[in-house]
């Protein structure tokens, strides 16, 4: 068995979301399947590659511009593989004319549904246009949220019986970290002393991150017991409000951005948290409270979306439209050192239940259309 995989996303260095999927699913692949030959499809070289075989090889076949629909399109009809895996979204346009290839695509999310302001209209409509393509054209698609399937299902008009949910897992490295690790990287970060409360995620609107400023700011002097609030990400789209807001409400000193926060520095943040906010209107999975859990940071999340899904009954669930509804379950957390112990042991059991090698163990018979 051929298969084929669009690894453009591995020359991304600072990895989110679909890189981290993408990377972490082909490790496990490469441990659970040693008989299918791979063949990694990538415009540049990647930044990072995991530890992966002799059947894997790297096909770089760089290109100007239009990768996916030109170049890889023109490679595929050159070179059909049996199978082609797509784990970001987007099919190449030549798919549809590869008779004996299946195609396998994982859709992630479909936020420009829910928030079209966050897009401009040309992205907007070209993430409608093929992600809706990609869903319809491929011979199965993953989702990786029963919430991502409903969407698909909805909006898309994709048969349920052409969806599969597979979950994502948590990378090994995050666990609890020990205490020098954890006041080594607070110091690097300017978090040394007060105790904080962290949201890591992509600075952008559908985070919520305003909303969570002011449930932070709400806080009287007692209920934030001296804590700091700890906002880790790139800056992605329309951010000026949220940096803005916090000077607005007269906490700036209590709130700090840290901008993007190295990989390996993540887990040790995450131990060493009072709390993990993490409010997001939509999430097509919310892979970063999952690893709060698995670092044994107590977790507030949102009601909404895939979010309840994973979480399960290992957080404290908050209605993210409802400012004074995140200042409370904030004030709990902080001030319920039995509630926080509590839900950091129950966030630890359910993160351990989310693993790559589940995953890959569930993508892989896909893959090999059993």
């Amino acid at each position: 068995m051929h298969i084929g995989i669009d690894a453009s996303r591995m020359a991304v260095a600072a990895r989110t979301g679909t890189e981290h999927y993408t990377y972490e699913l082909l490790a496990a692949l490469a441990q659970r399947d040693t008989r299918s030959r791979y063949t990694l499809y990538c415009n540049q070289m990647p930044a990072a590659l995991p530890p992966l075989g002799s059947n894997f090889a790297l096909r770089r076949i760089p290109f100007p511009r239009l990768w996916t629909h030109a170049r890889l399109s023109g490679e595929l009809l050159a070179r059909a593989p049996d199978v082609l895996f797509v784990p970001a979204h987007v099919v190449p346009l030549g798919a549809p004319a590869l008779r004996r290839t299946r195609t396998v695509v994982t859709i992630h999310d479909m936020g420009y549904i829910h928030f079209p302001e966050a897009h401009a209209r040309a992205h907007r409509l070209y993430l409608r246009l093929s992600t809706a393509w990609s869903a319809r054209v491929a011979s199965h698609v993953i989702a990786i949220s029963g919430a991502t399937r409903d969407d698909l299902v909805r909006h898309a008009r994709v048969p349920a019986e052409k969806i599969q949910v597979v979950h994502h897992g948590v990378a090994p490295r995050f666990r609890p970290c020990p205490p020098e690790a954890v006041a080594q990287a607070r110091e690097r970060h300017g978090l040394a002393g007060a105790p904080y409360v962290l949201f890591v995620g992509t600075v952008q609107p559908r985070k919520n991150l305003e909303r969570l400023i002011e449930a932070f700011a709400a806080l009287g002097e007692a209920e934030r017991a001296g804590a700091r609030l700890a906002i880790a990400g790139k800056l992605g789209w329309l951010t000026q409000a949220i940096e803005q807001k916090a000077a607005a409400l007269g906490v700036a000193e209590h709130i700090r951005f840290l901008g993007y926060v190295p990989d390996a520095d993540v887990p040790a943040l995450l131990t060493g948290a009072a709390a993990f906010a993490f409010p997001s209107l939509y999430e097509g999975f919310g892979m970063p409270v999952l690893e709060a859990m698995a670092c044994g940071t107590p977790v507030l999340t949102s009601t909404t979306s895939s979010l309840p899904e994973v979480a399960g009954d290992a957080a404290l669930l908050v209605d993210p439209r409802d400012t004074a509804a995140i200042t409370a379950g904030l004030a709990r957390l902080l001030g319920d050192a039995a509630l926080r112990a509590d839900l950091a042991a129950r966030g630890m059991r359910r993160a351990a239940q989310f693993t790559w090698d589940a995953c890959a163990r569930a993508t892989l018979p896909i893959l090999l259309g059993a």
